[in-house]
């Protein structure tokens, strides 16, 4: 029989995010391919989940997918997990789930936290119809990408990363001009941070401080009624 692969997301912090059906689908499965094997060793620690893992990252899924599916093909059930939520979602993923469908290995979704979804509910910018971005390019077509979005209706959505917030917010500014924006940084964790605001007084605010931890920036789309009460940043 065919082997399962499970898509399985993880807490982006705070480890009590996970799912019951989560926890039971790791402590079941034969093998848990893992971004980071010390990540998720520490997220099993916690539930006392003991199996065996194997890496599975951006520098190694093209040699490791093969491999992983013939294990499936082989009838082993195997979980992916990224190192914090939703696999696929600007994680590894998509190369072993194609994989998995051209050959009738079924895939199966456990759903649970992502960062952009908890950023989004709480922003106070419109949740109707959103872009998720995940991250620019990091060198050349930066520029190009946020011209592109300049004219984007819907709500925007970046990740980013702490030594390169400040030059994205920059250019976002340069390009876009004022906007309502929200950044949420360290999700979850003890150092929570969301500020809402006008982009130059969010730029300002950033500016004034080290930046640290990894970051969602929500943009009001273009063209939308500005927020009623916008948060002031401190």
């Amino acid at each position: 029989m065919i082997g399962s692969l499970y898509i399985v997301s993880t807490p982006i912090g705070n480890l009590e995010d996970i799912t019951h059906r989560a926890v039971k689908v790791l402590s079941s499965v034969d093998l848990i391919a893992a971004e980071d094997t010390r990540t998720t060793k520490i997220l099993l620690d916690h539930y006392g989940v003991t199996k065996p893992m194997t890496s599975y990252f951006a520098r190694n899924e093209r040699q490791r997918t093969p491999q992983l599916i013939a294990e499936l093909l082989a009838g082993k059930s195997i979980a992916l997990v990224s190192d914090a939520g939703t696999p696929g979602i600007s994680d590894p993923a998509h190369r072993i789930v194609i994989a998995a469908i051209e050959r009738s290995v079924p895939v199966i979704p456990i759903p649970g936290p992502s960062a952009f979804v908890s950023a989004l509910i709480v922003s106070g910018l419109r949740t109707d119809r959103f872009v998720f971005e995940g991250f620019l390019p990091v060198k050349k077509g930066r520029k190009t990408r946020l011209g592109i979005l300049k004219s984007e209706p819907r709500t925007i959505i970046l990740y980013e990363s702490p030594h390169r917030m400040l030059k994205t917010l920059n250019e976002v500014f340069e390009v876009f001009g004022e906007r309502q924006v929200v950044v949420a940084r360290e999700l979850t964790k003890k150092f929570e941070e969301i500020v809402r605001g006008p982009l130059s007084a969010i730029l300002r605010n950033l500016s004034a401080k080290p930046t640290r931890g990894e970051y969602v920036l929500i943009i009001q789309g273009a063209g939308k009624e500005p927020l009623e009460n916008p948060e002031k940043p401190t």
